[in-house]
């Protein structure tokens, strides 16, 4: 059975996909002809198909590389056959991607394929200069350098960021279709890029383990199905949750489910329905089976995987022809203000100090970072709790608070008003990167995973081997080091605020999110330096340690005096542009931003100054008391040593 299903299975994927899009695309309308300039039957059915196996391709590259890196041995033979198949997928994918590409630009060209000169000069203008098709040439140069690198490295450290750079090859396709352009486009550009990434994990991991079953004998079978299942019931979470904020944008009402877009999402929230059955029946009797037994469970095991392809090859190529079809929702422009035309959404009201607490704009892709933080935190220390270990209550309340915090600027009405106004902008700055770190670097999250998850011992590398390898690295090193760690975190705010990266952030939603994670991972790292309890390679001083805050502050002052007493106005076409009626103008309003970043960001690192001198103190009467205790137990040996060399001394004058 499980050389049959290794046929089967992909067989199924492929067939039962290819049928569901063709059957959704006559059902939802989404390769109809159009009454004006029809490309034909060609590109109208073919692009689709294309973009199902670029959908597949991306999946069999991403889930291959997450399954080697994560949970299989790179001196055993299910190694090379797993990066054997992510360099085959990309391939895949490639070809994919180059011949999407091309039947697009056939959607808008119109005219017979030629191959003279004309043609080419067209073909060559929409790839460099349109934006459709710089994201296609980007979406097929990607995977290519992808495959290249599955055949070249094998060294599983660099294979995560093989794996980091495939998953960036997804972002031109995040920002296509229906996530672009339309009101509601950063929720749609973050619960896409979400939606597709984890299927990816889900989809390309079972395959990957299918593609290399002849080489998982032996016992190997179990424990890479037990890491596979944890992947998939993750990526089955984040799948589910991204498709119904997805879903919520584009079908809007109950009443639009009746609609072919909507019927065509209840097919697929069914597919995906009966795919978390087969994963709860696998996690919970068949995988536990196979490892209690040699053979226990085998042939339901493979069966079950045949039957998950098929209805991953349903859902998959339903939601390629929901790509294609029209949305109930109809995509208008509202008035045109030119917040609007900046922003992609109306002006907000007037901002009051009680609309930080009532107006909300969410984040799908944060909810899901901070909602699986907070939970991985607390089952760590309900794992320790269990077996008798102690973890602070002060520890865990200090990072979970710190969690809020976050999800309160990254979801609330900070996020709702960044775009609007700098100072609301700066105010969310100053937070992530000097007060959030506060809160989370004293929880100890590194310690508390280190002391929680279970070592590893045949050779794969679980969270925990990755944590220990982060933390022993040269990176880490270089920035446990407060100088560097304050270069880091200072000098960047010049860096970001007076180079492009500013109006990337502002503008773009991809470039806000680089934002936050950039300020929150340089304040963690600051503050890791100055108060961290976690393992580092290296500890300085406290003395250097407040000398390197003081002069930290000093730098933060005279930036913020600086935005204060500054006439010119940072991305004047934007914050200058936007057509506010209310509150202060643009110049002011900046001027503000300057005079928070001055004292709201002082405030933590007075507190930070505090809590080195405490812990000083601290450390200072802790080695008065081992000195104490040693010079009990050996007659204050040291002591009688130094007067004798003294009196040596003494006498030779």
């Amino acid at each position: 059975m499980p050389r049959l299903v290794r046929i089967a299975g992909p067989a199924l994927l492929l067939v039962v996909g290819l049928i569901s899009l063709l059957a959704a695309l006559k059902f939802g309308g989404g390769a109809d002809a159009a009454l004006l300039a029809d490309p034909g039957a060609v590109v109208r059915f073919g692009l689709p198909i294309a973009q199902l196996m670029f959908n597949l391709g991306a999946a069999g590259t991403i889930g291959a590389l997450v399954l080697v890196s994560f949970a299989m041995d790179s001196e055993k033979p299910e190694f090379n056959a797993g990066m054997d198949f992510a360099a085959g997928a990309a391939a895949f994918w490639t070809v994919s991607a180059a011949v999407t590409g091309f039947l697009t630009f056939m959607s808008f060209y119109f005219q017979p394929i030629s191959f003279d000169e004309n043609f080419s000069q067209l073909f060559g203008s929409y790839l460099t200069s349109i934006p459709v098709g710089q994201a296609a040439l980007v979406s097929t140069l990607i995977p290519a350098v992808v495959t290249v690198l599955c055949f070249a490295v094998r060294n599983r450290t660099a294979l995560v960021f093989v794996a980091v750079f495939a998953v960036v090859g997804l972002v031109p396709m995040a920002l296509e279709g229906h996530a672009a352009g339309t009101a509601g486009h950063d929720q749609a550009v973050s619960s896409f890029g979400l939606h597709v990434v984890f299927v990816a994990i889900w989809l390309g991991g079972l395959l990957t383990i299918v593609f290399t079953r002849r080489t998982l004998e032996g016992g190997r079978i179990g424990p890479i199905l037990s890491r596979y299942s944890s992947l998939a019931l993750m990526s089955f979470v984040v799948v589910a949750a991204s498709g119904i904020v997805n879903a919520q944008l584009r079908v809007g009402t109950f009443d639009n489910l009746l609609t072919p877009y909507g019927i065509l999402v209840i097919v697929k929230v069914l597919a995906l329905g009966a795919l978390g059955v087969f994963g709860a029946v696998q996690r919970r009797f068949l995988i536990a089976r196979m490892q209690e037994k040699k053979n226990g469970g085998k042939g339901y095991f493979w069966w079950l995987v045949a039957a998950e392809l098929a209805f991953m090859g349903l859902a998959s190529g339903v939601a390629a022809a929901l790509a294609r079809t029209q949305t109930p929702i109809p995509q208008e422009l509202i008035t045109a203000t030119p917040a609007y035309i900046l922003t992609g959404e109306p002006l907000p009201p007037e901002l009051t100090p009680i609309r930080f607490i009532t107006e909300w704009n969410f984040d799908i892709l944060w909810i899901v970072i901070i909602g699986s933080a907070a939970f991985f935190y607390c089952a760590g220390v309900w794992r320790l709790h269990r077996r008798g270990d102690h973890w602070s209550v002060l520890r865990t309340i200090s990072f979970l608070v710190g969690l809020a915090g976050l999800f309160y600027i990254t979801n609330g009405g900070v996020n709702e008003y960044h775009k609007y106004l700098f100072s609301v902008h700066m105010l969310a700055h100053m937070t992530l990167g000097m007060a959030i770190p506060v809160l989370l670097v004293p929880g100890a999250p590194v310690t508390l995973a280190l002391r929680a998850i279970r070592k590893r011992t045949d050779g794969s590398r679980g969270p925990r081997e990755w944590i220990l390898l982060a933390v022993h690295s040269r990176i880490a090193a270089l920035f446990s080091r407060p100088v560097v760690a304050a270069v880091f975190f200072a000098g960047s705010l010049w860096v970001f605020y007076y180079s492009p990266l500013f109006r990337f952030a502002v503008e773009d939603h991809i470039g806000h999110t680089f934002m936050i994670v950039h300020f929150l991972i340089s304040g963690y790292l600051f503050v890791q330096t100055l108060i961290g309890v976690d393992p580092a390679p290296y500890r300085a001083p406290y003395p250097m340690r407040l000398i390197v805050l003081l002069g930290t502050m000093a730098f933060h002052a005279f930036f913020g005096v600086s935005l204060m007493t500054g006439t010119g106005l940072l991305a004047a076409d934007w914050y200058g542009a936007m057509g506010r009626p209310w509150g202060p103008s643009a110049i002011i309003d900046q001027q503000i931003g300057g005079g928070i970043a001055w004292s709201i960001g002082e405030i933590p690192t007075l507190a930070l100054a505090l809590i080195v001198v405490v812990m000083w103190a601290r450390s200072d009467a802790s080695l008065a008391k081992r000195l104490d205790r040693k010079a009990e137990r050996d007659g204050d040996a040291d002591l009688v040593e130094y007067n004798e060399m003294l009196k040596k001394l003494q006498k030779q004058r």
